[in-house]
């Protein structure tokens, strides 16, 4: 078990916080909160898909490249964009829309840390969350399962659900990144249980 004190910075004019809470299982919590203005002005493009009944909307994020460091990690993000499906009759989104991009972790520690899963969460402009919908489906975890090196980097493609009135109503302001991930050596116990087949 892990206690992390509060502490918050500003980096390349993004908002970092690291989480002031104690986890269980040795798992720690790092939070990189990114600010960012959906950009539904002048970068919206549409797509048809194979129903032609429906059409793809892309909409970019302002901004669509980022890079925010915490005391561990250096997060860089590119490519963010929500992708929606809706019916162009009645402009109405008939799935839940997904937030895409590429993500690139790198190790700033002088320690091996495996990280174990990135999750997000959706905030407004009063840093309170947006919550989904009973009948939206809901993907925040983006699993990672990787040993990094000090100095080491992986990278990867997101692709988690944003809840859809973030998107309708323009509501999103911030997405904040959750690193969790356990810091190496790992403490391991054996336990041997006696037992025969009779």
């Amino acid at each position: 078990m892990s206690k992390i004190g509060k502490k918050k910075m500003e980096t390349h004019g993004f908002t970092t916080n690291k989480g002031g809470q104690v986890m269980n299982f040795g798992k720690i919590f790092i939070v990189l909160t990114l600010s960012l203005v959906i950009g539904f002005l002048g970068c919206s493009k549409e797509q048809k898909v194979e129903s032609p009944k429906l059409e793809q909307v892309t909409t970019n994020l302002v901004p669509a490249k980022a890079e925010v460091k915490g005391p561990s990690f250096l997060l860089e993000l590119s490519d963010l964009k929500i992708v929606t499906l809706t019916n162009p009759a009645t402009k109405e989104m008939v799935e839940t829309p997904v937030l895409k991009g590429s993500i690139k972790i790198t190790n700033k520690s002088k320690d091996i840390l495996d990280i174990q899963a990135i999750t997000l969460e959706y905030l407004d402009e009063a840093g309170k969350p947006i919550a989904y919908k009973p009948e939206e489906k809901i993907v925040k975890v983006y699993s990672f399962w990787k040993a990094l090196q000090p100095e080491a980097t992986t990278e990867g493609s997101l692709d988690v659900t944003v809840p859809a009135i973030a998107v309708k109503e323009k509501s999103l302001k911030k997405i904040e990144f959750n690193l969790v991930y356990v810091p190496s050596p790992l403490k391991r116990e054996t336990l041997t249980l006696s037992g025969k087949i009779e």
